[in-house]
């Protein structure tokens, strides 16, 4: 996380005049940060940041990817009490939000069989890397970035230029660096952009046996072709959508529906 970064989010906890923590006397104390729940940890690098930027020592008993269980000891926190306190709900915030998008990220893993599991761009404002970073943290993938890591042609580019014109135009203006994925609705138009060379074909809020279908049948256009599926896709129904034969499932549930891991800062003043 770049400084800049980093103290645009302490300076919006802090705010303009922090009373809550002015309050407190200059006394050494040390603090531990507890995970309460099972999960997988992710977003300790950016808590050791915001520590590290209050001139703390830091120790620390995990790495971002670790499963973790309830009452384990994630990291231990020496130095002013008031600084501690000071980083203490930003840190937690990025432990809480991130372990929580990896640990569902991970369970979803767990069901997908053979198919890789991404995230989509459905992410916080601002944010969106730490979130994308704690998907890859729980073994997923983290699909595009952003609109220009690749050409992706969805149902309103179709409505405006149909598949056979988005296509073309999308062969003449992308870089040959980058793929090209087209989101279709029906075996028929899967198989259409197959034949006009899409890269990546989604089958995008379609039935797992209508996907089966598509998957066959794009393939033996052209066996290269990666397929993906999305819409609709939730912890429940996953095995079905990989089942299906897809190469790639994507979940917008990974940032929309992750509940955030619960930790706590728990701290004693040295005597």
């Amino acid at each position: 996380m770049l400084t800049v970064e980093l103290e645009r989010f302490i300076l919006e906890d802090l705010g303009e005049d922090d009373d809550s923590t002015g309050i407190v006397p200059p006394v050494a104390a040390s603090a531990n940060i507890v995970c309460k729940e099972d999960g997988v940890l992710a977003g300790l690098d950016e808590a050791l940041q915001v520590f590290e930027y209050f001139g703390l020592s830091l120790e620390s008993h995990y790495a971002d990817g670790n499963p973790i269980k309830a009452g384990d000891v994630i990291m231990t926190i020496t130095g002013d009490a008031a600084d501690i306190l000071r980083g203490e709900r930003l840190a937690l915030n990025f432990l809480g939000r991130m372990s929580g998008i990896a640990t569902l990220t991970r369970r979803c893993v767990s069901r997908a069989g053979n198919a890789r599991i991404a995230a989509t761009r459905k992410t916080t404002p601002g944010f969106r890397s730490f979130e994308k970073k704690a998907v890859k943290l729980g073994g997923g993938d983290t699909h595009r970035y952003d609109l220009s890591a690749a050409v992706m042609i969805k149902d309103n580019h179709i409505a405006i230029m149909g598949i056979e014109g988005a296509i073309a135009a999308a062969k003449k203006a992308a870089s040959f660096t980058k793929k090209i994925e087209i989101e279709v609705e029906s075996v028929e138009d899967g198989e259409k952009a197959a034949s006009l060379g899409a890269d990546i074909i989604m089958f995008d809020n379609m039935a797992p046996d209508r996907i089966a279908e598509g998957v066959a049948r794009v393939k033996k256009i052209n066996p290269r072709v990666i397929v993906e599926a999305s819409g609709g896709i939730t912890m429940n129904n996953i095995g079905d959508y990989a089942r299906a034969g897809v190469d790639v499932i994507s979940l917008g549930a990974l940032t929309r529906d992750a509940k955030w891991l619960d930790f706590s800062l728990d701290m004693e003043t040295s005597k």
